[in-house]
């Protein structure tokens, strides 16, 4: 069973996303929960609503879905669209300030389904 979860604009670097991400590539869902709960990054939180919906996703589609048999197998951050913002500096001059956004994807497998992915019959 394959379920996929994204969420976009949401508003963090992606590269401070992946930091997170990293921690929970490859282990299982109610591991990746654990982690993400106790991890003080703020992006932590919004990773842990989109693994909750990806788990709402494989429950819709199967009926009834084995969570405790699911992994995180493909998670991953995008660079999203960057808002522009002024700030004036000395001598009349202006810097541009960039709030980044990012897209991120999270996908989440079965056990077996995943052995059984990209070999051949």
């Amino acid at each position: 069973m394959e379920a996929i979860a994204r969420v976009k604009n949401l508003r963090g670097s992606a590269r401070k996303a992946r930091l997170i991400l990293d921690l929970i590539r490859g282990k299982s869902v109610h591991e990746a929960q654990q982690i993400l709960n106790f991890s003080k990054k703020r992006v932590a939180f919004d990773v842990a609503k989109l693994l909750n919906s990806a788990v709402a996703n494989a429950t819709m589609k199967e009926g009834k879905a084995d969570i405790d048999n699911m992994y995180v197998s493909e998670v991953f951050a995008d660079d999203g669209p960057i808002m522009r913002r002024y700030r004036p500096r000395a001598q009349g001059r202006a810097t541009i300030i960039r709030r980044r956004t990012c897209h991120i994807t999270l996908q989440i497998l079965d056990k077996e389904e995943g052995e059984t992915v990209g070999t051949e019959s």
